[in-house]
């Protein structure tokens, strides 16, 4: 169909070269803020005003050293941006206009230039320099590693930042997120210089200068404390540190108690901080005075005098109607929904899950292109992974407890069924196994699933008439998906303390290995002709300080295609948020003459 397809629009069009373009359509969960907006208050929170309008992701500002501009990242244009607006909110102005991701932007003392993060040499984050006024820019740093929110000293003649180049990427304990360990850097405007300040080995992040240009203060913890204060619903400290510029000595600054985070000094010298954990959340400074307040408020940046500061505030909604959001590469069309989607065949309708925190329940989903999501299944435990029955009537997913929330879910996990108008619901599996993850094959008469637990790990098939179940692999495997051919079927294996995608022939033979990169390369899905994967990947690395990124248990990730061989590899997405559990969903074909635009 595809090649008649093509065929046809050539015959149609030959005579003037324009050829219709096939789209692909990739779902997804991301988990970022849904809203991301600007806001102005006095320095205790009072005379709050929105700076920018709601309905997109403004975030990350950062004052001019006169006061007049505000630099800030959106994604109101597509991919992620630079903007500028006077603190009236008037005088918008688009700063980068690249399809790589831009943010972190930083004034220099004269206002003339800004540093920032972007993507755009390699694909992951290295400083950048703007010039403001002919909007050139140029590379500041290089490197496989991040590099972080950008500072410059008063006098102009350094640059601190955040960065993990000299770190691996170590899984948090018990877990498959990844910590992060950062230190501290100095560099020259100019690209000299480069040196580390911090002691290599745990997380210290957000540099500040003083304002004699002399040392930064730093908020800064253990390496396993990256993830445990992740979401900012656990109680601990944090420590905020002073470092010599010139020396690398430190001492640690008096700041009050909590997840202390995202720190800043004033042109006093006062201490100012996003606190972040279970008993409060919101801005607060040395002397115990609180800001503005709420687990919405990140990345506050005050004014010269101190007395204003803009911040951006976090709405998130996650919903399992699709929303169609910015992609880098044209021929795919990318639409976020929640966990863990799954089309059925005729790539018309999709299975997905929503959890609700408050109720400690799960849901199942079916959507149907422009109808409103429609719940078929709902339960006190998790559900994961739905997959379709080929003839479109049932669906197969994980229920029970699972180790991604402690909230819900009882355990072990089992592989359950149900048919799509929710009737029918039972289990497959039973035992003291966890199994989850199923997938069916295209005759419907069998299941692929992981399991794991005293009974042993890997991957099982069951043939569902009779219940038989044989073993496919012994190994740490999962998230395993039927090629719609039936002659693969793709999984994630363990391999040392990273996350390789294979394929294996259904009767075990032919083991192959796709990926080989540092961190995780998970979340499988096969497009309609199982020609190609989609899968997400952490091999960019991260793209910001892992706790100021909003919440997500490992903000990075990015979404993948690739050949079923493992080739033609290509990113389609490009941001600090995370990116998982894509899925295929419909092939169209546009009007001809008309492409989806990436930027």
């Amino acid at each position: 169909m595809a090649r008649l397809r093509k065929l046809i629009c050539l015959v149609a069009f030959a005579s003037t070269a324009i050829l219709c373009s096939a789209t692909e359509r990739i779902l997804f969960l991301r988990v970022a803020p849904s809203q991301a907006r600007l806001f102005i208050s006095n320095a205790d929170g009072s005379g709050e005003r929105a700076l920018t309008p709601s309905g997109s992701l403004d975030y990350n500002p950062a004052w001019s050293p006169k006061g007049d501009w505000i630099v800030f990242t959106s994604e109101r244009g597509g991919s992620a941006d630079l903007y500028r607006i006077h603190p009236d909110g008037t005088g918008l102005d688009r700063l980068t206009d690249d399809p790589a991701y831009d943010d972190q932007g930083a004034f220099s003392p004269d206002g003339k230039q800004v540093a920032f993060v972007t993507t755009r040499a390699a694909g992951t984050a290295n400083l950048w320099m703007l010039d403001v006024v002919t909007r050139q820019a140029r590379p500041l740093t290089s490197g496989h590693g991040g590099d972080f929110r950008p500072a410059w000293s008063p006098d102009g003649k350094w640059i601190a930042f955040s960065s993990d180049r000299e770190s691996s990427f170590p899984a948090a304990r018990g877990r498959w997120e990844r910590l992060h360990l950062v230190d501290i850097y100095l560099i020259r405007p100019d690209g000299t210089g480069l040196k580390r300040i911090s002691e290599h080995g745990n997380f210290c992040g957000s540099p500040k200068w003083t304002p004699d240009s002399k040392s930064v203060i730093a908020y800064c913890m253990s390496a396993e404390e990256t993830y445990t204060y992740r979401s900012g619903n656990e109680d601990g400290a944090t420590k905020l540190i002073q470092i010599d510029a010139a020396t690398g000595e430190t001492k640690l600054v008096e700041g009050g108690p909590g997840v202390k985070i995202s720190s800043s000094v004033l042109a006093s010298g006062e201490i100012a901080y996003v606190r972040n954990d279970k008993s409060s959340h919101g801005v607060f400074y040395g002397s115990g005075k609180p800001g503005p307040a709420g687990s919405d408020v990140n990345s506050p940046s005050w004014s010269p005098d101190g007395t204003t500061l803009v911040y951006s505030r976090y709405t998130r909604q996650f919903n399992p109607e699709p929303s169609k959001v910015w992609s880098r590469n044209a021929n795919y069309e990318l639409s976020t929904t929640t966990f863990l989607p799954a089309s059925d065949s005729t790539r018309e309708r999709f299975a997905v899950t929503k959890a609700d925190y408050e109720a400690e329940t799960m849901s199942l989903f079916v959507v149907e292109e422009g109808k409103p999501a429609r719940s078929i299944l709902e339960r006190k435990d998790m559900i994961l992974g739905p997959q379709w029955s080929p003839d479109g009537g049932q669906i197969i997913f994980g229920i029970g407890g699972f180790p991604l929330f402690d909230t819900i879910g009882h355990g072990p996990a089992q592989v359950g069924i149900v048919n799509t108008d929710g009737s029918e619901f039972h289990l497959v599996t039973s035992g003291p196994n966890s199994n989850a993850f199923p997938s069916f094959a295209p005759d419907g008469k069998h299941i692929v699933y992981r399991t794991t637990g005293p009974e042993g790990g890997g991957l099982r098939i069951t043939e569902l008439d009779h219940h038989s179940i044989s073993v496919l692999t012994k190994e740490y495997d999962n998230f395993p998906v039927w090629s719609p051919r039936g002659d693969l079927i793709a999984f994630i294996r363990k391999m040392g303390d990273d996350f390789e995608v294979f394929t294996i022939r259904p009767d075990g033979k032919d083991v192959n290995q796709l990926t080989r990169t540092k961190g995780n390369d998970a979340h499988l899905g096969w497009s309609p002709d199982g020609e190609r994967i989609v899968f997400t990947s952490s091999r960019m690395g991260f793209k910001d300080e892992a706790l100021v990124t909003g919440g997500a248990p490992q903000p990075y990730g990015e979404i993948f295609v690739m050949r079923y061989d493992g080739t033609q590899v290509e990113q389609l997405t490009d941001n600090q948020w995370e990116d998982g559990g894509p899925a295929w969903s419909s092939h169209k074909t546009n009007p001809p003459g008309v492409t989806t635009q990436s930027k």
